[in-house]
């Protein structure tokens, strides 16, 4: 394509940035890539989210067409981002249409007669569609009379294997460099690792672009990672202390886990609301309609949501369930603070995370050297989730950017203690092989720290591990110390776990190194109680702890905890275990024995006889 036709390109970009878009200068790397995309040339933009990165194709667009050009086709993976982004070209002035199946059969004649009258500056449209013979034949025809400007394939790691988000009509996208040679391409992701760059440029044949790289680092971002503990209680507790009012997104991994977070907020005053691929159509864009037009809504999602959202005031963004790997990770907590003011990433996590994500890669029917790619990603992520050093650099330091401590994640702020674990991860690893070898087959997580910490359960018994030399060698570790030490064996591969419904432990080879010392497991030290009690200070206790003492007041969160983990292991909401004002009236009463329980509102004979030893158990919790 000739480019004698432009006029003074960077002249000319900056009265269309400033005229039709409102900036009077351009962000970072934006200018260069404009120029060389005006130009006629190819390239490769990484630019975190937020950046400003649909202006890199959109001003192209108007200033070749301006100069005899033609039309821009943009590659769009999504229906809605398709219809945002038209919105907000028809809100700045520019002519822009989409081809997707909320058309009719008479919209879409339209916009292929605009098409062809050259009255279209940019028209989105997704990898399926432009695949077609149809379009393409639509496309020789422009190509043939010299309209066809420029090619912009937006969410570029859509096309890696390797990238979170693989869609393989991405990969047909060749077709426009083979067919309309000349037509100069841009591809743009807010993520890609190396890896994932590489596969990008061999994919979509982009050995000749330039290649622009811009920092991944997004400064007003806070990244805090927690031990999940009780998931839904430490969100709850995250919003109402942090932003209330303020609008966020809030990531699970399945549709039900969504609309159960969902309803819980909104039980709580929250304006919340589900969003997956399983509600109707009508129903996920009504959702998304009021995230995006309403302030303070809560959006719970799963990864279905977000991509190309370009809500600017979105002051957090939670994660429930562990994303696959870092790239999902940055994508998703990007969303956040778009407008460059403070926002938050929080996430909690915990061993079921790590066995949940080991599993899906296991399983999968994927090839092993697929399968080794994605461990790797994974063991990235644990690691970030896992570090007791700035979580900003890791995070940049994975995308090959170099960085100093931030001073504004949770670890910097906070620094969190480092115990050695390497003695309590040889004893679980020795006990997960006496038990099998007693019993011929293995068990899961629950019954492995039973043994190790000694406790007489009912399952012990029957199984006569009690008699196991292992048998209570690891009384002097915490249940929350020991599932760390878990976590960290399966992150590493020195533990693993098999079966859908028991999901028991394995020992592997990577076992044989820790077993004999060659390896140290060194973790942060769980957030405990002392921590509980710190962030509960900056919060009103409720209601029904009101009147506490400080004393009381301990046994009363020590109490909401352990009944947390109750209600979960019995799958039953909170207050069927024991109501607050039932909880903060045993706090009061500082129970030393059964008797003291008795009469106690709330605490009924059953109720006495299945929890009041626990009770009194964590009632003598004392804070250090």
């Amino acid at each position: 394509m000739p480019t004698s036709a432009l006029l003074n390109p960077p002249t000319h970009i900056l009265s269309v940035l400033s005229e039709v878009f409102g900036y009077e200068s351009f962000r970072g790397p934006q200018q260069a890539i404009i120029e060389h995309v005006t130009s006629g040339h190819d390239a490769l933009v990484l630019m975190p989210t937020g950046g400003g990165k649909s202006l890199c194709y959109q001003i192209p667009a108007i200033a070749r067409q301006s100069a005899g050009h033609g039309i821009t086709i943009v590659v769009s993976p999504l229906i809605a981002l398709m219809h945002d982004q038209v919105g907000a070209l028809h809100e700045a002035g520019v002519s822009a249409a989409f081809l997707n199946s909320t058309l009719s059969p008479e919209e879409t004649q339209t916009i292929e007669q605009r098409l062809r009258r050259g009255e279209v500056t940019l028209l989105y449209a997704a990898p399926e569609r432009i695949n077609t013979p149809r379009f393409l034949g639509q496309l020789d025809a422009l190509y043939a009379q010299g309209s066809l400007s420029l090619f912009a394939i937006d969410e570029a790691h859509c096309v890696s294997q390797w990238g979170h988000d693989f869609r393989p009509e991405y990969r047909s996208l060749t077709v426009l460099h083979e067919r309309f040679p000349g037509v100069p391409r841009v591809a743009l992701t807010a993520t890609a690792d190396a890896l994932t760059r590489a596969d990008i440029i061999e994919r979509l044949q982009l050995e000749d672009a330039r290649l622009f790289i811009s920092s991944f680092d997004r400064p007003n971002i806070r990244y805090t990672i927690v031990e999940k503990k009780d998931a839904s209680a430490q969100l709850l507790r995250f919003i109402e202390r942090e932003h209330e009012g303020e609008a966020g997104v809030v990531y699970c991994q399945s549709r039900k886990r969504v609309e159960e977070v969902a309803e819980m907020l909104a039980q709580t005053g929250i304006d919340a609301l589900p969003y997956h691929a399983g509600l109707d159509s009508s129903i996920r864009q009504k959702h998304q309609d009021r995230f995006l037009r309403d302030e303070g809504v809560v959006m719970v999602a799963t990864i279905a949501f977000g991509m190309g959202i370009d809500k600017p005031d979105v002051r957090f963004v939670a994660h429930l369930d562990m994303p696959k790997n870092i790239e999902g990770y940055y994508q998703e907590t990007g969303r956040a603070g778009r407008d460059g003011l403070r926002a938050n990433a929080w996430m909690a996590y915990g061993l079921q995370d790590v066995v949940n994500q080991r599993r899906m890669i296991d399983e999968s029917p994927a090839e092993e050297n697929f399968k080794q790619v994605m461990r790797g990603k994974l063991d990235a992520l644990l690691a970030l989730a896992e570090a007791t050093d700035c979580r900003r650099v890791r995070l940049l330091s994975y995308f090959d950017e170099a960085s100093e401590p931030c001073g504004n994640c949770d670890n910097c702020l906070n620094p969190p203690a480092v115990w050695d674990g390497t003695d309590a991860a040889r004893k679980l690893l020795s006990t997960v092989f006496r038990a099998e070898q007693h019993s011929g087959f293995s068990f899961g997580s629950g019954h492995i720290m039973d043994i190790v910490r000694g406790k007489a359960t009912e399952k012990v018994s029957q199984y006569g591990h009690a008699k196991l030399s292992t048998f209570g060698i690891g009384a002097n570790f915490s249940e929350v110390q020991l599932r760390g030490v878990l976590r960290q064996l399966i992150a590493m591969g020195a533990l693993n776990v098999q079966g859908q419904v028991f999901n028991t432990l394995q020992l592997t080879e990577g076992s044989r190194a820790v077993l004999r010392g060659e390896v140290s497991v060194l973790l942060r030290e769980s957030v405990s109680q002392k921590a509980e009690k710190r962030s509960r200070k900056a919060q009103a206790p409720g209601p029904a702890a009101a009147n506490l003492s400080q004393e009381a007041l301990v046994r009363y969160i020590n109490l909401k905890a352990w009944r947390a983990e109750v209600a979960k292991e019995h799958n039953l909401p909170a207050y069927v275990i024991f109501h607050d004002a039932t909880l903060a009236l045993i706090a009061s009463a500082e129970p030393q024995n059964l008797d003291d329980l008795n009469g106690i509102s709330g605490i009924g004979a059953k109720k006495l006889e299945a929890y009041g030893q626990e009770v009194l158990q964590v009632c003598r919790v004392q804070l250090k």
